[in-house]
């Protein structure tokens, strides 16, 4: 079963949630998408066994043998590639690897190159099965690196845990996809609940069942549980927001190791995700 933890914003509380299922499952896979900016390792502590660099294709033209027709260019649906006459520029900051510029050039005048778009690592936390990866910097696209990471990983255990990217973009999309529960992490404030109806939305629109977690209860009102009723999202667990959470945050804990009481709401919120998914 594969769980993503996701939200329509950054700061919600993911990972602490994410990190805290994945202990509470404990035999488990963890996978860290968020390739951006990966933090799931300071709460996990995992020993890396190992790692690898990630490529994706980008063309290479050898301009000796092109015609100048300005195929390649034209079938670009991302404009990372210009013809102008016999001199073919690739822009790599804007290729997304699909090879349709390769299979459209007449002249064979353009082949599969690559170029290195970050690494992948892995290892053991305890009895959790760790992975996450870091996208090379400067790099602007990080859903191939997210999609590679997912596929590293695939589903080597029961329960796999997938801490996904902020926000409703791509790289949440590329996270989020194939999961078969979905958890929304949000806040009780104005923009919680904006961002939290564009993350359910992205949900429903993968055909993903889903539900929320409402993390710092007690800054706002009342208004993300009135949301989520009408929407039909049920809300799997409340996570108060309070001076000793934040201060096991900033060690590097889990919520479960500064608020053992937690731990029975989210072993609910588990059994609810279990019925939600098999349903």
């Amino acid at each position: 079963m594969r769980i993503a933890v996701a939200s329509g914003k950054g700061g919600t509380g993911k990972t602490t949630v994410a990190v805290a299922l994945a202990r509470l499952i404990g035999d488990s896979a963890f996978i860290d998408c968020d390739v951006e900016a990966p933090n799931a390792h300071l709460f996990l502590h995992p020993e890396l066994e190992g790692s690898e660099k990630q490529e994706v294709m980008l063309p290479v033209v050898d301009e000796s043998k092109c015609t100048g027709c300005g195929e390649c260019s034209r079938v670009c649906q991302f404009n990372a590639i210009a013809a102008l006459g016999t001199n073919v520029i690739v822009f790599p900051e804007l290729c997304h690897g699909c090879r349709a510029c390769v299979l459209i050039c007449g002249p064979k005048a353009i082949s599969d190159g690559s170029r290195e778009i970050g690494v992948i690592e892995w290892g053991h936390s305890q009895d959790i099965l760790f992975y996450h990866a870091r996208l090379r910097v400067s790099e602007p696209m990080s859903p191939p690196l997210i999609g590679a990471l997912k596929e590293r990983a695939g589903s080597p255990r029961e329960y796999v845990i997938l801490d996904c990217p902020p926000g409703t973009t791509c790289p949440m999309i590329e996270a989020v996809r194939g999961a078969d529960y979905c958890v929304l992490v949000t806040e009780p404030t104005p923009f919680g609940i904006h961002d939290l109806e564009m993350a359910a939305g992205a949900a429903k629109a993968l055909s993903i069942p889903a539900g929320v977690v409402v993390n710092r209860v007690g800054i706002g009102d009342e208004a993300i549980e009135s949301f989520c009723k009408e929407q039909g999202l049920p809300v799997l667990a409340r996570i108060p927001h309070t001076r000793e959470i934040a201060e096991g945050y900033a060690r590097g804990k889990s919520i479960l190791e500064t608020v053992p009481d937690l731990a029975s709401s989210l072993s609910e919120a588990l059994e609810q995700i279990k019925r939600r998914s098999a349903a």
